[in-house]
């Protein structure tokens, strides 16, 4: 099973800034449009998952991330 940690580690490497389980992309300035698809990379390339388009667009936060994740993982 993978951990909030996990998670927020990969968003921290990415990002370069804290992360919480509340950042989002309204909170978090560096989640920009090209940060966003080096999350998906990254987080793809982790956990080894691979997200489809509507998952991508639906990742605006700590919790959507890890909730899309636990989908994939079941």
């Amino acid at each position: 099973m993978i951990t909030n940690e996990e998670i927020m580690d990969v968003m921290r490497a990415v990002l370069k800034t804290d992360v919480d389980e509340s950042t989002s992309q309204n909170n978090c300035e560096k989640w920009d449009s090209m940060n966003h698809l080096n999350l998906v990379i990254e987080l793809e390339d982790t956990f080894e998952v691979e997200f489809e388009p509507n998952e991508i667009s639906l990742m605006k936060s700590f919790s959507d991330i890890k909730n899309i994740i636990a989908n994939k993982l079941q």
